[in-house]
């Protein structure tokens, strides 16, 4: 039996994740009216084209059929995401902040995606209207355009299955509920309290009420965007340990701290990628920790510094609280392998995730046994569970496709003018949605001086990221296309 393509529920789809888009507008347009600033004219147009194009396709998806498929459902994950960045690049672009299409894009999707990399050279000269909108884009795209709509969805007689299991990501996804709605909202209701109770310490600890709700809005999506040209480097020692645990947090997958804020602590200390992740973070930083200690003489700051660029790194929040360019090459070299691992699945994190870094490992060491042991059966045990073939085999092929494409960037990078150490940098800061890198744009994360056509090559690598590859490269599998 064949089945046509369900365009209708795709455009009905976007309608809605469009009106939401529409209304998170509102906030930076009553900022900037708030603030009497000169981009209100902007917002205001912005927030009119968004409302009208969102209605429009509302109108295209009229009496679309409710069932959503494999296809549609990747169609609409990774379309959604371009949708946004079309739409939220405007107010950039109309109000003069980044007055090149190319720019307006680049920066637009850095935010979705929660790269953080930014190509304002004076973050702190642009209007707030600007500067929340950064955040919140990070904020929206952390835990999921599409998370966020299929707590909605069923409202419109939409369901979220498919959506959800090509958006969340990580080798497996977990339902805390029958209903895939309410485990949507679960996630999104810890995301909210968690960002609230960051931006209230924020506060108490002395941070203005703006840069509050900005830092907190894009810790919690490990994004990275700040509101000042050195990062957090000039807060208070206070501001950056609040930082820096509510980052620690954010790479965990919210399944388990839903787990853990319910009273469940067991499930939550039990969680073999949860010690993975936890144990990298500590490890790496009292390894930087040490080598910072080696050339200065003060061992909190040390501590600090080590433990703060080791979790920002890990999480791919990519916020800074020292320049690591000026340490001494062996630690930036540490933060540059510290990129490809990521948070934990389930998270707003990028990279390569814990949970597939420790079945690659498990892997390698059960082949070893394998080739010592020829006739005995040594299976990969996770979380007391044996692995599937089909599990391992996915973790296999997700890293092979990681590296080629990180090796295709830097061969892009590099017929672009940009240095091979810069090049491979940035390829793999992009496709784990970093932010920061190592050379010329190092621990700044501003990469103004790009070159066009590395620009657009680099918002596609933050989306294959974002969408962790098979998202992506499943549309354009031609089986994925067959009736």
């Amino acid at each position: 039996m064949t089945r046509t393509f369900n365009w209708r529920l795709v455009f009905k789809t976007m309608g809605v994740l469009t009106t939401l888009e529409a209304i998170f507008m509102l906030v930076p347009t009553v900022t900037a009216w708030w603030y009497n600033e000169a981009d209100l004219g902007a917002w205001i147009v912005t927030s009119a084209i968004t409302w009208v194009s969102s209605w429009w396709m509302l109108g295209l998806g009229r009496h679309a059929e409710k069932r959503v498929g494999e296809r549609e459902g990747y169609v609409i994950v990774a379309t959604v995401w371009i949708v946004y960045s079309l739409f939220g690049m405007l107010p950039f672009w109309m109000s003069g902040a980044l007055p090149s299409i190319t720019d307006a894009w680049y920066e637009t999707m850095a935010g979705f995606t929660t790269t953080g990399s930014t190509l304002f050279t004076d973050v702190a000269a642009q209007p707030h209207s600007i500067l929340l909108w950064r955040a919140l884009m990070q904020w929206i795209g952390g835990m999921g355009i599409i998370v966020l709509s299929v707590a909605i969805l069923p409202m419109f007689g939409l369901g979220g299955m498919q959506l959800y299991s090509a958006e969340v990501t990580g080798v497996s996804y977990e339902k805390l509920s029958p209903r895939i709605a309410d485990t949507a909202k679960h996630m999104w209701l810890t995301y909210i309290g968690l960002t609230v109770a960051e931006g209230v310490l924020l506060w108490l600890f002395g941070m203005g009420r703006f840069d509050a709700v900005c830092h907190a809005m894009s810790t919690i999506s490990t994004g990275g965007f700040a509101t000042h040209n050195d990062s957090v480097i000039a807060f208070s020692p206070a501001i950056q340990w609040t930082i820096l645990v509510f980052m620690l947090l954010s790479g965990i997958n919210f399944t388990q701290l839903i787990y853990l804020f319910r009273g469940k602590p067991m499930r939550f200390l039990q969680d073999e990628e949860t010690h993975w992740y936890v144990g990298a973070c500590i490890a790496a930083g009292v390894l930087l920790a040490a080598g910072l200690l080696v050339h200065t003489n003060g061992m909190l700051s040390s501590i600090r510094i080590g433990l703060f660029t080791s979790i920002a790194t890990i999480t791919s929040t990519g916020f800074v609280a020292a320049d690591y360019m000026i340490w001494p090459p062996v630690l930036w070299v540490i933060v540059f392998f510290l990129m490809f691992t990521g948070g934990a699945s389930g998270s707003t994190s990028g990279g390569m995730k814990w949970v597939r870094i420790a079945i690659f490992a498990k892997s390698a060491l059960a082949e070893i046994k394998r080739r010592i042991h020829p006739n005995a059966v040594i299976p990969v045990r996770f979380n007391g569970h044996t692995l599937r073939e089909q599990t391992t085999s996915n973790v296999v092929a997700f890293m092979f496709f990681y590296v080629v494409i990180i090796g295709l960037a830097t061969l892009w990078f590099c017929g672009c003018g940009i240095g091979f150490d810069e090049s491979l940098g940035i390829a793999v800061s992009m496709i784990g949605n970093v932010g920061v890198s190592i050379g010329q744009w190092g621990s700044s994360g501003c990469y103004a001086a790009l070159p066009a056509a590395a620009k657009w090559v680099a918002t596609f690598v933050m989306l294959i990221g974002r969408l962790e590859i098979f998202t992506v490269l499943l549309l354009f599998s031609r089986s994925l296309w067959k009736k």
